[in-house]
C-alpha cells in the first residue's frame, strides 16, 4: 500500500481560472500587444492575494503569452518575426514528420472532420473562428504520430500561433480574407489521400511556406511602420 502524507487535491485552482480568463482576453484583442500585467490591480479588482494573480501570471509566462522584462515587469507578448518564424520552424518540421508515411483512411478521418469543420467555419466569415478551425485541421495531422506529449507540445504552440495570428487580423484587414484557405486545405487532403507521401510532404511544405512568407512579410511591415 502506497501512503502520501500532506497531499492535498483540489479542483481548477484559483490560478488557473485567473490564468484562463486572461488568456481570453488577450484571445479577444482586450489586452493588447505590450499590455503591462499589473497583479496588485487584478488583485484588488478580484479580491484575491496577489500570491494568486502571481501564479496565474507564471502559468501565462509557460504558455508563450505574456513575458517578463526587467525593469518593467510581466506584460502580454508583442510578437516578433524571430518569434513567429521558431513556431513555423517547429509545425513544420512536426506536421512533416506526420505525413512522410502514407495514412490508412481511418488515421485520415479526424483530418477530414476537420477539414469539413473548417469549410463550415469559413462562411461564418469570422477571422479568429477560421483561425481556430485551421489550426485544428493541422493539431489533427500532427495526431497523426499518435503522441500525446508531441500533441501537448502542438497545442501550446498553436495557442501562440493563434495569438500571432489574432494581432495580424486586428492590425492588417487584408488578413482577414483569408483568400484560398479552403483551396489550400483541400489540396493537403487530397495530397494525403492520394497516398503519395512524397507528393504529402512537397504540398504540405509549399503551403506552410508560403503562409509563413506571407505572415513574416506583414510582420515586417508591422515592424516598419513601428520604427
Amino acid at each position: 500500500m502506497t501512503t502520501v502524507h500532506n497531499m492535498t487535491l483540489h479542483r481548477t485552482s484559483t490560478a488557473q481560472q485567473v490564468a484562463d480568463g486572461l488568456t481570453e482576453a488577450i484571445m479577444r484583442g482586450e489586452l493588447t500587444p505590450g499590455s503591462p500585467i499589473k497583479e496588485s490591480g487584478l488583485a484588488t479588482s478580484l479580491g484575491i492575494s496577489r500570491n494568486t494573480v502571481r501564479e496565474a501570471v507564471r502559468i501565462l509566462e509557460m504558455s508563450g503569452l505574456v513575458r517578463y522584462t526587467m525593469h518593467h515587469g510581466f506584460a502580454v507578448v508583442d510578437p516578433s518575426q524571430d518569434d513567429l518564424l521558431e513556431l513555423y520552424r517547429a509545425r513544420l518540421a512536426l506536421e512533416i514528420s506526420a505525413v512522410r508515411i502514407p495514412r490508412t483512411p481511418d488515421e485520415l478521418a479526424p483530418v477530414r472532420s476537420a477539414l469539413e469543420a473548417l469549410m463550415k467555419a469559413y462562411k461564418t466569415k469570422d477571422p479568429a473562428e477560421i483561425a481556430a478551425r485551421d489550426l485544428d485541421f493541422h493539431a489533427a495531422i500532427v495526431g497523426m504520430l499518435n503522441s500525446k506529449r508531441i500533441n501537448a507540445f502542438y497545442g501550446q504552440l498553436a495557442k501562440e500561433l493563434r495569438y500571432f495570428l489574432m494581432v495580424l487580423s486586428l492590425e492588417e484587414r487584408e488578413f482577414e480574407s483569408q483568400t484560398g484557405v479552403i483551396e489550400e486545405h483541400q489540396s493537403i487532403m487530397a495530397a494525403l489521400e492520394s497516398g503519395d507521401s512524397a507528393h504529402a510532404v512537397d504540398v504540405l511544405t509549399e503551403v506552410l511556406t508560403v503562409n509563413a512568407d506571407k505572415v513574416l512579410a506583414i510582420f515586417a511591415n508591422r515592424a516598419a511602420a513601428t520604427e
